[in-house]
């Protein structure tokens, strides 16, 4: 996919013009600069920023609470009993599955955990877990407790997939490669989505084939895809995901989390599990039976009664996406990390030399929102002056910052700034005192 684009502040606010999508900007809250205009918030990869409408969506259940206590339970629309449910359908269409393979529920780590209990049945010979290298920390320690849970060496039943010598990111057929050389002994394969620290959208549709092929089941840690990348979840066939919601859905911090279970798993009550009140059967439910039966799907997974107030705050934003529609966000979001790299590319060119390097695949369908950038020289003083100029993005070690413009909310105009003040740091470093 080409655009034509120009190095111009005219040429960024004439996109913003033309952008189908700039009203849903004025439906978020922007943290604001000392002088009381708009800091430029390239951080929705890590969190995004809250719906003007989540602050009504949480005060009508505390009203609820307050007016109805326990009752509160059974009335409204919808009623807490049914809160879940109410987002099923939203939350569907946002993954690419049906409606009853998703539930909101618990949290990210808590919800892998769960599915690995269901999904990661080791035996004496298939044993393995297949995963990305330098995978987010919060997954490695998950398959680590994991694998030691059902006596395993970490050493030796975890694969990690690491780039090729002198690459920066992974290649799919090393993936697919790799999966078929382990395939006598291999149990899982857990993928992420999008890679956090490299922003490389992985090709899940293909891992999860070859996971399948070789005999395996198959999960994927939407954190950093859901919201940011259509997802084809059901037709994909993974086995399980999990996902936040804090960071592009705009959930709030520590925000509800959602998981996905394939329909061929849905009403299979002999998959090992760990069972709670929540998941039994909801016409049941209140009869407090012994002996565990599950509800269909996803909603079989349920724990414990659902956190209102989190949920609410999803809700407010579930329904900004569903109208917006991710396809479309995606559109905006590809022109939007292809100007920022073809201004970073000119910004290249007026310095004669490479002062930022992407390591994101320039490929657009191998990226989400985020762009990782690498600053040769004095990269940590140039991100904290980024910061000092307004500019909210973040740095991860060992040298990235990582710049995430969210099609919800960012503009081209704001590219053009970042671009700008970017400029304007390397461009006074490199000047001698």
């Amino acid at each position: 996919m080409q655009y034509y684009f120009e190095n111009t502040l005219a040429f960024a606010q004439q996109l913003d013009r033309e952008d189908t999508l700039r009203a849903f900007r004025d439906e978020f809250i922007l943290p604001q600069k000392a002088d009381g205009t708009p800091k430029i918030y390239f951080c929705g990869n890590s969190l995004g920023l809250q719906p003007k409408s989540a602050a009504s969506y949480v005060d009508e259940e505390m009203e609820r609470w307050a007016r109805l206590a326990v009752e509160g339970h059974f009335e409204g629309n919808p009623s807490w009993f049914h809160y879940q449910s109410a987002m099923q359908d939203a939350t569907a269409r946002l993954v690419g599955a049906l409606p009853h393979e998703v539930v909101i529920m618990n949290t990210l780590t808590v919800n892998l955990h769960l599915m690995m209990v269901s999904f990661y049945r080791p035996t004496a010979q298939r044993y393995k877990i297949i995963m990305e290298a330098g995978a987010f920390p919060s997954d490695q320690y998950a398959v680590e407790s994991q694998v030691k849970f059902h006596g395993f060496d970490p050493a030796t039943a975890i694969v990690e997939i690491a780039p090729r010598s002198g690459e920066i990111t992974l290649r799919t057929e090393d993936i697919e490669q790799t999966i078929h050389e382990h395939a006598d002994s291999l149990a899982m394969v857990l993928f992420g989505g999008v890679h956090y620290y490299t922003g490389q959208a992985f090709e899940l549709a293909r891992i999860a084939a070859a996971a399948h092929q070789a005999g395996a089941t198959v999960g994927f840690d939407l954190a950093h895809a859901a919201g940011n990348l259509p997802l084809h979840l059901h037709e994909w066939g993974a086995d399980f995901a999990v996902w936040c919601t804090y960071k592009y859905l705009n959930s709030g911090p520590g925000g509800t989390s959602g998981v996905f279970v394939h329909e061929r798993h849905a009403n299979n009550p002999d998959l090992p599990r760990f069972a709670g009140w929540w998941g039994y059967r909801e016409d049941i439910r209140f009869l407090m039976q012994k002996g565990f039966q599950p509800m269909c799907g996803a909603q079989g997974w349920q724990l414990s009664c659902g956190q209102i107030l989190p949920f609410a705050v999803h809700r407010a934003s579930l329904e900004i996406f569903d109208r917006a529609g991710i396809d479309n966000l995606r559109q905006k979001s590809i022109r939007l990390t292809s100007f920022l790299a073809y201004l970073l590319q000119a910004m290249n060119e007026q310095t004669g030399e490479e002062s930022v390097c992407i390591i994101t695949p320039s490929d657009f369908q191998q990226r989400g929102c985020q762009l990782s950038l690498v600053i040769p020289k004095n990269g940590k003083k140039t991100f904290q002056k980024l910061i000092e100029a307004g500019v909210v993005c973040d740095w991860r070690e060992p040298s990235v910052i990582r710049v995430a413009p969210a099609p919800l909310y960012n503009t081209f105009e704001e590219v053009w700034q970042f671009v700008t003040i970017l400029t304007e740091i390397i461009t006074s470093e490199s000047v001698p005192a």
